[in-house]
């Protein structure tokens, strides 16, 4: 019996130390929905035995265990950077330089035949030719317009460019002016040829001539076209004439579709000259420039018309002849007009 009542008291100890426990008496449903993360942090069942019990168990002795061979566990003495295995870049090459010896021959299992001999090629004329071996030709004409100032003085202006030949070489001309009164005030025309030297660019390599109510001058033409990065189309050319006369052009365009039929178009060209023709009425430095602002409907990609505003200066001793000969300086332009190209 004394046996029996000592059994139990040690159980009642137990089952007391079990009820004091927080996280074994929590029975609320937040601790129902938090099981998962609190049965991680529970204390161990050696945690609640009463004190007695703990007591009597041996201890564990791990004065032989290896703690670095256990899984988690650091080794007390680490590695360090001077022990790890050096690694070996010898056999290691980079891409690039010269082909080897016996690289595959990319026209070896053509057998001789080409576009033009052979038992595939087709009789007569070579008729396969490729895409950079055709001849196209265009003519734009970008602007073609009426303009109103606000003195009543109209004209007619027009900008043309034209082009024939293939993808890398091309013969370009180009065209502007404004006829008034009935009569050609100026006019620039271009004889080019072109090279594509980029994806998007051309050089262009050749002659200028400029006629109208002012006495002629020619000059030869060297330049770039192309479309810079956001889509700017840009034209710059600088040119030499005689009696070591030199000029700069430069215009560049910018189209915003405002839809797929309506686009704003800002326009910008300015001019420069090396030195002062007084009988041009032009002087050296920055001469002259024209900023506009034109919209236009296309009813096709060929055919659009449009309506703008265009602001026109002189500038520096450009401005002073103007001034001396009684002529303005600047002045506000309507203009409306089309475009087309084909």
């Amino acid at each position: 019996m004394k046996m029996i009542d000592k059994r139990m008291n040690v159980l009642a100890m137990a089952i007391i130390g079990l009820g004091a426990t927080p996280a074994l008496a929590q029975t609320s449903p937040v601790a129902e929905t938090m099981d998962h993360a609190q049965h991680q942090s529970a204390p161990s069942p050696d945690a609640v035995k009463p004190k007695a019990a703990r007591d009597a168990m041996p201890a564990m002795d791990s004065s032989g265990m290896d703690h670095g061979a256990m899984p988690g566990m650091k080794s007390e003495k680490p590695e360090t950077a001077g022990e790890m295995p050096a690694m070996d870049h010898s056999e290691m090459s980079m891409q690039g330089g010269s082909a080897p010896p016996d690289a595959r021959d990319p026209h070896a299992y053509s057998d001789g035949y080409t576009l033009e001999s052979g038992p595939y090629a087709l009789p007569g004329p070579r008729v396969l030719r490729l895409s950079d071996e055709h001849t196209f030709g265009g003519l734009l004409v970008d602007r073609l317009e009426q303009v109103h100032a606000r003195d009543g003085d109209n004209a007619t202006a027009y900008e043309i460019q034209g082009w024939y030949g293939r993808d890398y070489n091309r013969l370009v001309v180009k065209a502007e002016g404004d006829v008034s009164q009935g009569k050609l005030q100026e006019a620039r025309t271009e004889l080019l040829w072109g090279h594509a030297i980029a994806t998007f660019w051309d050089t262009q390599l050749g002659m200028r001539y400029d006629s109208g109510v002012s006495p002629d001058r020619g000059w030869l033409a060297f330049g770039v076209q192309g479309l810079a990065p956001y889509w700017f189309e840009v034209d710059a050319a600088a040119y030499v004439g005689d009696k070591g006369r030199t000029a700069f052009r430069l215009g560049a365009e910018y189209e915003l579709l405002l839809t797929q039929k309506l686009v704003l178009q800002p326009r910008l060209e300015i001019n420069a000259y090396g030195k002062s023709d007084e009988a041009l009425g032009i002087g050296s430095g920055l001469s002259d420039g024209v900023a506009g602002l034109r919209l236009r409907y296309e009813f096709t990609r060929q055919f659009a018309p449009y309506v703008g505003v265009e602001r026109a200066g002189k500038f520096g001793k450009t401005a002073d002849l103007a001034r001396a000969a009684g002529e303005k300086t600047d002045e506000t332009r309507w203009v409306a007009g089309v475009r087309f190209w084909f």
